[in-house]
């Protein structure tokens, strides 16, 4: 049974980047991408070697507990979002406007679409064959949806969510058209904002979802979601919002009448009712079996229970083992006890 992790892994402390899984909240959490550039030339002349370090640490890590589809803990990044879109054009991240984002959960300054959102130059190519090479095991890119970077970024050029979803779409398919001609095999578009809008989600979102991988007809290029419903902004954190329980059931059969191989989704932090599993007759699954913003330990017995009741529902060549989102709230050693007990209890099938 094939393990992977969806995204983020601890930043190391030498890595002194202001991200969403760190912030200190007041300032912030208001700006959340205010601190990003002078962050980085603070580092100087050693930046890149320090996230060079880092890469290093994180791919490490992951082989040593067992994971079999790795990432790159998406450590140059503030959060996964905002990185992407500096390297669209269209976003303007010096004209910051308020926004209440996640469906009310949050209110922040947000970089602003201002003009029409284009492609520009590569940029997660040269770091995926620089990461690549770190590793015999295949390294996943990840990547935010439109439909979860419309929510997560300030408008004033778009008439409708749906348009700049397409054009935001369009630019991503540039990128992971050119990841494809490099020999990434792993790529995975996040939408969480599927589950908290998920008539939305149906409506265009999964349209622009597949967007994203217009023209990728190679077999062996795994095209990914991943759709979380939510977690804290800090850990052991237990009454926080999460998306409706019934987000995964409404959206789970458009999914997989979808060009998407695999569908990524949480269930370690809230159980689910697994009969929509029953849906995906098409679809690989990767399934969270860790709580990301817990530190409470899960036990070896009690993940393969979990896996045993999903295998009621689809067959075990469907499934693929993971944490339930990003694991940046932990701490490193806490990280690796979580996914080594998680990596042993998936040997157990």
């Amino acid at each position: 049974m094939l393990t992977t992790v969806i995204g983020a892994y601890p930043k190391p402390k030498y890595i002194k980047i202001t991200d969403w899984f760190n912030a200190a909240g007041g300032t912030d959490t208001e700006h959340p991408t205010k601190f990003y550039n002078n962050e980085i030339k603070e580092m100087g002349t050693k930046a890149e070697e320090l996230f060079q370090r880092a890469t290093i640490e994180i791919i490490k890590d992951q082989e040593e507990c067992g994971i079999d589809i790795l990432t790159d803990g998406e450590v140059r990044r503030e959060n996964y979002i905002h990185y992407h879109c500096r390297y669209l054009e269209g976003i303007d991240f010096e004209t910051l406007s308020e926004k209440v984002a996640r469906t009310g959960n949050y209110k922040c300054w947000l970089p602003t679409i201002t003009g029409k959102v284009k492609a520009t130059e590569p940029f997660l190519v040269d770091e995926w064959n620089i990461n690549q090479k770190l590793t015999s095991k295949p390294l996943k890119i990840t990547i935010p949806g439109p439909m979860t970077i419309t929510d997560t970024i300030a408008n004033t050029y778009y008439k409708s969510d749906e348009k700049m979803g397409e054009d935001l779409a369009d630019a991503i398919n540039i990128e992971i058209k050119r990841l494809v001609d490099v020999g990434c095999k792993y790529i995975q578009v996040d939408e969480p904002l599927f589950a908290r809008k998920p008539e939305n989600a149906l409506n265009f979102g999964i349209k622009n979802l597949e967007r994203c991988f217009k023209d990728i007809n190679d077999e062996s290029v795994e095209k990914i979601t991943h759709i979380c419903c939510g977690y804290p902004d800090k850990l052991d954190v237990i009454d926080y919002p999460k998306a409706p329980l019934d987000s995964y059931r409404k959206v789970s059969e458009d999914l997989d009448n979808s060009i998407i191989d695999t569908v990524s989704i949480e269930d370690a932090h809230r159980y689910n009712d697994l009969n929509f599993l029953k849906n995906f007759k098409n679809t690989k699954i990767i399934f969270g079996l860790i709580k990301i913003a817990s530190s409470e330990i899960e036990t070896k017995e009690e993940i393969i229970s979990r896996i045993k009741d999903v295998l009621h529902f689809i067959d075990k060549e469907q499934l693929i083992v993971a944490p339930d989102c990003g694991l940046g709230h932990l701490s490193r050693d806490l990280a690796k006890t979580k996914l080594k007990i998680m990596v042993d209890a998936a040997k157990s099938f």
